[in-house]
């Protein structure tokens, strides 16, 4: 039988680990080496690290800083874009598609509102 940790159940992490594959493969389209790069692997990556971390932190307190930094790398990750749209590194289609990726909102949305107060990372008119 195959373990599952509690933080695997959550589908906001189930979608923090699907925009880290697809920031994976989209950071292999981009062929300079520029800082906005970088910073958008690591803070994609920050994510689901955080919103794991903070699952399992028994503390009420210590719980939300963690899901807020998940919160504040998902809005980073959409700056990120920006800049990298902005250096015509990315077209404004290509951040538009990572921004709005999620086909269907509803469960991470619940799950998001849930640990973060006001709803998801990349929602409409936000990110």
């Amino acid at each position: 039988m195959k373990a599952v940790f509690d933080h695997e159940k959550l589908d906001v992490y189930r979608e923090a680990i699907s925009f880290c594959s697809w920031v994976g493969e989209f950071l292999d389209t981009v062929k300079s080496k520029t800082a906005a790069k970088d910073q958008l692997d690591r803070a994609s990556t920050s994510i689901p690290l955080n919103i794991a971390e903070g699952n399992g932190k028994f503390s009420g307190r210590d719980r939300a800083r963690f899901l807020e930094m998940a919160r504040g790398s998902a809005l980073e990750c959409a700056a990120c874009l920006d800049v990298l749209v902005a250096r015509r590194l990315s077209t404004a289609e290509e951040a538009a598609s990572a921004k709005d990726q999620r086909a269907d909102r509803s469960d991470a949305d619940r799950d998001a509102a849930a640990i973060f107060g006001k709803g998801g990372c990349f929602r409409r008119g936000e990110g």
